[in-house]
């Protein structure tokens, strides 16, 4: 099979073997990717840690200027990769599988690789998961780019490099496909949902190859409890809903007051309120999820955790609000996780010990408020579930998440904290139905290749010869459609379909000559539309790099794929 066969199958959006082969490469590349990433920064802790992610060991003038070493170096890398190119992020990475079929700028990428590991490395309150999706999705789309593959099976091949990516990040194959389908994509297909778990999987072998089996929440234990609790849960859910409200609410208010701010300034007190919170309270730095469980197994004050939670919601603020690259859902998760310790701590009025609930409320308390947060229960479910492999808790959890959205959405009026982004930073990542079903199919799946190409004589030969011979072409041709290809005088190339024309009466014939657009060969039809839209006619022609005409796409032809059904 030649690239343009795996191409033209490609274009067409049913699952395939070609599409299940471009979502095992794409996810390997994305995963690769993200191993080094998760290298990178585990190499740079253990330069001057004891062990990854132990802060407390720093002397506290060192955990004070780390933040803010750390918020210079990410300053210089984007003055060399250029401060246009910092957007990133999962937010940015939406915009762009919305709008841009997948395609990440590699710049952002290489701010994303480098400013997120210095970030990570300097202890600042973010996730890897961020980076993880952004690198995931440019790994896994520049393969694409690079074989010139259709834009609709790109947008798929990002699909899958994201989902490879959190895979490769978290050990949690499941949660990651069901995060792209319910965060990113916001769609379920068969034929997207196919190549994103294969991906997923691959992401799940290769990260186990370099880190082991275990789960990232293996050392939580989920204990059952009495059913009476269940009713508590539903308050606890609430509460969850508030907490996750103020979060997004703080963190947009951070955004948009120091927007005024030159980013330089910006990233420097980022580094500055990192380092002096830290100082004083070390347990507050990075986000991981081991260094929380420690803090509450060792720590039984309850007005220590809650200083802490205060101290983890602040430096989160300011580290995603003020731009630190980052992901937000690694220290919701963490926030998540002592605010349920803390949650469940009125219960200790009616029980006698509710220290063995600690580790079933520390995980419904991250699957809560991630709901809320970035409003993705499936997700918030599968991902706490498989992290802590307890499949016992989905019944709480439930129990936990909706009122947890509802309360968030419905009574105090919370979106996703993405979308707030996204339409702070007029990103678009909305398109109209009609647009995003047209996106789905590339050209090359529907586009006319039988047709016959007349170059038309421009070398003094009167237009009545040239149409003669379009005449008897035309009679000849009659299943096929005929294509004139002529030269202006400028030298640029232009094509013409020609038609039979009735005339009023019905019976006159005259040729009538239809001017195309050229399109893409890896475009969709969702540019096609865009150009025969107005006149709601016309054609245009498929062009491949070389300029070779490969076929013909009219708005008949359009129309009939728009109105055909589909299951």
């Amino acid at each position: 099979m030649n690239l343009n066969t795996f191409r033209q199958e490609l274009a067409t959006p049913r699952t395939s073997i070609q599409l299940c082969i471009i979502g095992i490469v794409g996810g390997i590349c994305a995963a690769s990717l993200i191993i080094i990433f998760r290298l990178s920064v585990e190499w740079l802790q253990k330069l001057f840690l004891p062990e990854v992610n132990d802060f407390g060991a720093l002397d506290p003038l060192m955990r004070f200027f780390l933040p803010c070493i750390g918020a210079i170096a990410i300053v210089l890398i984007a003055y060399l990769t250029g401060f246009k190119h910092y957007r990133m992020g999962i937010p940015f990475v939406i915009h762009r599988i919305k709008h841009y079929y997948g395609h990440i700028p590699f710049r952002t990428a290489i701010n994303q690789f480098f400013g997120g590991t210095l970030a990570l490395v300097s202890g600042f309150s973010v996730g890897r998961e961020g980076p993880s999706v952004h690198l995931g999705a440019f790994g896994s789309s520049f393969f694409g780019q690079w074989l010139k593959f259709p834009h609709n099976s790109i947008r798929i091949l990002s699909g899958c490099g994201i989902a490879a990516g959190i895979s490769a990040s978290f050990n949690t194959p499941f949660a990651a496909v069901i995060f792209v389908m319910e965060v990113v994509l916001r769609e379920y297909k068969i034929h997207i949902f196919i190549p994103v778990m294969l991906a997923a999987a691959c992401g799940t072998v290769l990260t186990r190859i370099f880190f082991g089996e275990a789960q990232e929440l293996s050392f939580i234990q989920f204990n059952e409890f009495s059913r009476w609790i269940y009713i508590y849960l539903i308050i606890f859910g609430i509460l969850l809903g508030c907490l996750a409200s103020l979060f997004n609410k703080t963190l947009m208010l951070v955004i948009s007051g120091f927007s005024r701010i030159n980013m330089v300034r910006r990233l420097l007190i980022a580094g500055l309120i990192t380092g002096a919170v830290g100082y004083i309270l070390p347990d507050a730095l990075g986000a991981h999820f081991h260094s929380a469980h420690v803090l509450i197994a060792q720590n039984e004050n309850i007005q220590l955790l809650i200083g802490v939670v205060a101290a983890k919601f602040l430096l989160t603020i300011f580290a995603i609000g003020l731009g630190i690259p980052g992901g937000i859902i690694g220290p919701v998760f963490v926030i998540g996780m002592l605010s349920g310790v803390i949650l469940a701590f009125p219960l200790g009025f009616l029980l006698d010990d509710v220290s063995n609930l600690n580790g079933s409320f520390s995980l419904l308390g991250m699957a809560g408020l991630m709901t809320a947060v970035i409003h993705a229960p499936l997700a918030a479910l599968s991902a706490v579930m498989e992290l802590s492999y307890s499949p016992e808790m989905i019944l709480p959890t439930i129990l936990v998440i909706v009122p947890a959205y509802v309360t968030s959405t419905q009574f105090l009026g919370n979106s996703s904290i993405f979308t707030q982004q996204l339409d702070y930073q007029k990103l678009p990542y909305t398109i109209s139905s009609v647009m995003e079903s047209l996106q789905k199919t590339g050209v090359l799946a529907v586009m006319n290749k039988e047709f016959k190409l007349f170059k038309k004589n421009n070398e003094g030969i009167e237009d009545n010869n040239n149409n003669e011979q379009l005449i008897s072409i035309l009679d000849k041709e009659h299943h096929n459609a005929i294509v004139q290809h002529s030269v202006d005088i400028q030298g640029t190339a232009t094509y013409s379909l020609i038609e039979y024309d009735k005339g009023k009466d019905g019976e006159a014939m005259r040729l009538n000559f239809i001017p195309m657009q050229g399109v893409n060969f890896q475009a969709t039809l969702a540019e096609v539309y865009s150009l025969l839209e107005v006149n709601r006619n016309g054609a245009v022609y498929i062009f491949s790099t070389s300029e070779e005409i490969l076929g013909i796409i009219t708005w008949k032809t359009l129309r009939h794929h728009l109105h055909k059904a589909s299951y």
